[in-house]
């Protein structure tokens, strides 16, 4: 998380920036409320963003092995990259547990990106093109 929270951060505050204010004071001169401003006019335009930024987060955050190598000692609290290491050893290295372990390592961040997959494209390219 303190590696991935600044960069979350950073990414949507760059994406905040770029929607105008005059969409806000049109909604509310028009007699939208704050909660109905957020709601319907700016968490649509910020959606793509934040989905975006999510799927860099959660790959960043799954695949973080340095720290969780580094400071985890005990192998019942391993992460599943640190468990990965344990299959090499001295006298060699499993490479068939090794090769399905990596696979059902993969699977969550697939899954996750296959069902944002369309929200993730919009949001990188939201700004790319004015009119």
């Amino acid at each position: 998380m303190a590696l991935v929270l600044p960069f979350t951060i950073w990414t949507l505050r760059g994406f905040l920036q770029g929607i105008p204010v005059e969409l806000e004071e049109a909604a509310m001169v028009d007699g939208a409320g704050r909660g109905t401003v957020i709601r319907r006019i700016l968490l649509p335009l910020v959606l793509p963003g934040i989905i975006a930024t999510s799927v860099f987060a959660f790959i960043t955050a799954w695949n973080d092995f340095l720290f969780a190598y580094v400071i985890m000692k005990d192998q019942s609290g391993y992460t599943l990259p640190v468990w990965l290491v344990s299959f090499s050893t001295s006298t060699g290295t499993d490479y068939g547990g090794l090769i399905a372990a990596s696979t059902l390592f993969a699977l969550p961040v697939v899954v996750f990106f296959a069902l944002v997959q369309r929200r993730l494209v919009e949001g990188m390219t939201a700004g790319a093109v004015k009119g």
